[in-house]
């Protein structure tokens, strides 16, 4: 291993500081371990981010996803921010960390994945002229399909910095992992370093060398996986898992509607039984449950299979904002309330609760519907102050719960902490006699009938 770099001494470069990228740049920063076998750690770690006003943020000590605190960022002594290209010959690993989206046709979208890849390449090839002492290492965090590093990246890293992998002679190899992220946007509780960190190398030196660099901050563990494709798989199923089980009580959910049953009620008598798992119905959007299925059945496709279940899952959970609005025009032509020109307060903007996360959010899904109906929207959301999401629409976007009007129907999209701290009087306020309440994550108390997923 004496080509790897030095696991106490690299330079680390982050590609990437989003969700992802700026936890693991501030926690690789900060060097809370001290020591590695009784040796001191002395890393340098580098931030990079084309959006210069997200480097001009941070390095102010802000992070506009809440995701690392003003604290965590003044820790990070060994870390800097950056959008200047030329500081990343210094470094000795680069970890990707960009967005991996899917196309309007629900295909892969590797466009960042590459361009950064591009960008790692060039950098090597400049590294080599610098003749540093060791082998450099790429790692991806990005969620990919299965075969994707070695297929997509690994040709472009080779071509661009003509440098060979696993080439174990110094300066004219590299070598690359995949290391899957697992932030949760938003919890507080299960954080980059406890959760267990998934990792891989593209061959034994690196994939142990890999291990032990995420094993210096990851207080949780590692699992070191056997190869690249098993970490990329285990990815891909972690969020394909909870789609298809939330695909099965929305499923569930729309067929209880039509018992007249109380979904909610039916779930909490289910769920006394020690096996059943506590899942509940609601929107499926964000960049990871409502995407990577995507990726598995692009990939499953291209390889002469089509797998039903995980197609079935994403149709019926991307139909779920149409089912919502078709419940609300029903209960609209029960009780009379005209259509045009009703008041809608739509409670909770984000894809989950209690983070400012608006990416693929089918709140809006549920908005545009109606925005077509001739309606008049408001809108409002704690951790939301303006919307690049709906500029061709008319909406009032609420800085304060709008108690002082009353609405023809409230629907709450989102479980913020805010919204749970509403009590019945509150619930009253906001909606008109007669009123109609749609209750997608069981937040409204009972006493005000509120249609439930």
């Amino acid at each position: 291993m004496s080509n790897l770099p030095n696991l106490r001494e690299c330079t680390i470069c982050i590609i990437g500081l989003g969700y992802v990228g700026l936890p693991l740049a501030v926690e690789f920063g900060s060097n809370k371990k001290n020591s590695i076998n009784d040796k001191k750690i002395n890393r340098k770690v580098i931030g990079f981010d084309i959006n210069d006003e997200r480097v001009k943020q941070i390095n102010l000590g802000k992070d506009v996803t809440n995701e690392v605190s003003i604290e965590e960022l003044s820790k990070a002594d060994y870390f800097e921010a950056t959008s200047d290209e030329n500081m990343l010959v210094d470094a000795d690993v680069f970890i990707v960390t960009v967005p991996t989206p899917v196309d309007i046709y629900k295909k892969p979208d590797l466009h960042f994945l590459k361009e950064a890849t591009y960008l790692v390449g060039k950098t090597l090839k400049k590294r080599k002229k610098n003749l540093k002492n060791c082998n450099p290492v790429v790692i991806y965090e990005s969620t990919v399909y299965p075969g994707a590093t070695t297929e997509i990246c690994v040709p472009i890293l080779e071509k661009e910095s003509g440098l060979k992998l696993n080439n174990s002679f110094r300066n004219l190899g590299f070598y690359v992992g995949y290391s899957p992220e697992r932030i949760n946007p938003g919890d507080k509780d299960h954080r980059l370093t406890q959760i267990t960190k998934i990792t891989s190398g593209s061959n034994d030196d690196s994939a142990d060398w890999i291990n032990q660099l995420y094993g210096s901050i990851i207080d949780a563990g590692t699992f070191k996986a056997s190869s690249i494709k098993v970490a990329e798989s285990a990815k891909i199923i972690e969020n394909t898992q909870r789609d298809i089980n939330i695909a099965l009580i929305n499923e569930l959910a729309m067929i209880f509607h039509k018992l007249e049953v109380d979904s909610l009620e039916v779930l909490e008598a289910a769920g006394t039984k020690w096996n059943f798992l506590p899942f509940r119905p609601g929107l499926v959007g964000g960049h990871c449950i409502g995407v990577d299925p995507y990726y598995l059945t692009f990939k499953s496709e291209q390889l002469g299979y089509t797998p039903e279940l995980l197609i079935a899952g994403r149709k019926i959970n991307n139909k779920m904002p149409e089912w919502i609005v078709k419940l609300l025009l029903t209960e609209m032509n029960n009780k009379k309330v005209p259509k045009k020109g009703a008041k809608i307060l739509i409670l909770g903007l984000t894809f989950k609760e209690n983070c400012p996360d608006t990416r693929n959010s089918k709140v809006f899904d549920i908005i545009n519907f109606l925005a077509d109906l001739d309606m008049n929207i408001f809108l409002h959301d704690p951790y939301v102050s303006s919307l690049k999401e709906l500029p061709y629409i008319e909406h009032k976007l609420c800085n304060e719960i709008p108690f002082e009007e009353d609405f023809d129907a409230v629907i709450a999209c989102v479980k913020h902490n805010e919204y749970l701290e509403l009590d019945l009087h509150d619930w009253k306020l906001l909606i008109s006699n007669g009123g109609i309440v749609i209750d997608i994550k069981s937040i409204i108390p009972k006493e005000l009938d509120p249609i439930r997923m």
